[in-house]
C-alpha cells in the first residue's frame, strides 16, 4: 500500500500539468469594521497581486461566497433538488428571510488607481482589465464593498446552532486562483476551496464584547487583552465601544476568524515550540472534554511531526465555531458539543490538513484524494 501511494505521488508531482513550477502571490491588507446590531459590515482591501505565470492576464476573478445564502442561488437549488441533499443545508437556504440571507456588494474597484468595470454574477465578479497584467509584475487592486454576513447555515454565518455570534469562513471577496489550467472562477455550491498563496494583514473592528479568534498572529494582544497573553475567560466589556484586532498571517491562501462574547480561551506551548490556542463556550456541559483536548493534541502535533514534517507555524487555533468541522490556515472551526472522542477525533483531523493541503496547495476542488484522501 505504500508503495502504491509513493507511485501515485511522483506520478502527480511530475506529470505535464505539474513541470511548470511557478505560483501567483498576494499580498492582502484589509479593514473590516462590523456593525453587530444588523450583521453587516463594510470592507475595504489593498490586494498587490505578482503574476509569476508565464501569461499575460486580461482578466480577473473573485469570490463573493456570502452571494450563495440567497433563496434561488446555485447552492440553494442545488441542495433541494439532488437526492442526498448535505442535512445542515436542505432547504434553509431557501426559507432564509432578507435580513438573514448573505450578500457581499462590490462598491468601487480599482487597478493601480484606476476605477475597473465589473460584472458580478452571483458568486464570480469578473473584471476586465484596462491594463493586463504582464508576466512578472505586480499590480495593485483597491475595493471597497459592504456585506452582509448569512444565518449560519454551512460553515459561516451569524448565529450557529451551538450559539456563536460570528463564524467569518470565507467571508470577504478573495481573488480567484490562476494556474496552468487558467483561471479556477467556479461558482460556490458547497464544494471546497482552492486560493492563491501569500500573505494577510486584516485589521477587525468591532464591539468591545466580543472575543475574536483567527488564524493568524495577533498583534496588539496588550489593547484587546482577551487572555492571549495569560489563560483565562473573557473579560465582561461594556457594550456601545469598539476594539480593533489586528492580525497578520504569512503564506497562506485564506484567512479565517471568529467573534464570539462567551468565549474562553485558553492555550499551551506545544512541544514543537509552536502555540496552541483553543477557543470555545465555557459552561455548556462540555468544559471537561476541552480542557482535556491540549494535551492530547500536543501528542498529535508530536505524531504528526515525526511522520509528515515540523508543522511550519507558530501558532493554531481550534476555535467552536461552524457547524461541523472545517479546516483552514492556522485554524479549524469544529462543533463544541461533542464527547471527548469525538472532539479529538474531527480535531485531529482538521489539523492534519495543515499538511494535506495548507502546506502542499493542492486543489481541493479538483484533487480531494490529496487533501481528504491523505488527511
Amino acid at each position: 500500500m505504500q508503495k502504491l501511494l509513493l507511485s501515485i505521488l511522483i506520478l502527480a508531482f511530475c506529470s505535464p500539468v505539474n513541470a511548470q513550477r511557478w505560483q501567483q502571490h498576494v499580498d492582502y491588507q484589509i479593514n473590516v469594521d462590523m456593525d453587530v446590531v444588523k450583521h453587516q459590515y463594510h470592507g475595504t482591501l489593498r490586494l498587490a497581486y505578482t503574476n509569476n505565470s508565464p501569461d499575460t492576464l486580461y482578466k480577473a476573478f473573485w469570490h463573493q461566497y456570502f452571494n450563495a445564502f440567497q433563496p434561488g442561488s446555485m447552492m440553494d437549488v442545488r441542495s433541494r433538488n439532488i437526492a442526498d441533499p448535505d442535512p445542515r443545508v436542505t432547504d434553509r437556504i431557501f426559507k432564509l428571510k432578507p435580513e438573514e440571507q448573505g450578500w457581499i456588494k462590490v462598491n468601487s474597484l480599482k487597478n493601480n488607481g484606476k476605477a475597473l468595470k465589473f460584472i458580478s454574477n452571483e458568486t464570480i465578479l469578473e473584471v476586465l482589465l484596462d491594463d493586463p497584467i504582464l508576466p512578472g509584475t505586480t499590480t495593485i487592486f483597491e475595493m471597497d464593498w459592504d456585506a452582509q454576513v448569512p444565518l449560519q447555515v454551512r460553515r459561516n454565518g451569524h448565529d450557529s446552532r451551538e450559539g456563536i455570534d460570528y463564524s467569518m469562513a470565507q467571508w470577504y471577496p478573495k481573488l480567484c486562483e490562476y494556474d496552468v489550467q487558467g483561471w479556477h472562477a467556479n461558482p460556490y455550491v458547497a464544494r471546497e476551496f482552492y486560493g492563491v498563496w501569500g500573505d494577510f494583514d486584516v485589521k477587525i473592528s468591532i464591539d468591545k464584547n466580543y472575543i475574536v479568534a483567527a488564524g493568524g498572529y495577533l498583534q496588539n494582544p496588550q489593547e484587546v487583552g482577551s487572555g492571549y497573553e495569560t489563560s483565562g475567560s473573557a473579560v465582561n466589556r461594556p457594550s456601545g465601544e469598539k476594539l480593533l484586532w489586528h492580525f497578520k498571517t504569512p503564506n497562506v491562501h485564506d484567512f479565517v476568524w471568529t467573534a464570539d462574547r462567551d468565549y474562553t480561551q485558553t492555550s499551551m506551548v506545544a512541544d514543537d515550540g509552536s502555540i496552541m490556542r483553543f477557543f470555545w463556550q465555557k459552561g455548556k456541559g462540555y468544559d471537561e472534554q476541552w480542557g482535556k483536548l491540549p494535551g492530547i493534541m500536543n501528542r498529535a502535533r508530536t505524531i504528526m511531526n515525526q511522520h509528515f514534517g515540523k508543522y511550519p507555524y507558530r501558532e493554531y487555533y481550534f476555535i467552536q465555531g461552524g457547524d461541523g468541522g472545517m479546516e483552514y490556515p492556522l485554524a479549524t472551526l469544529l462543533t463544541g458539543n461533542r464527547g471527548l472522542n469525538s472532539l479529538v477525533g474531527v480535531a485531529v483531523h482538521e489539523q492534519l490538513h495543515s499538511w494535506y493541503q495548507m502546506v502542499l496547495g493542492s486543489n481541493e476542488s479538483l484533487a480531494g484524494w490529496m487533501d481528504e484522501g491523505f488527511t
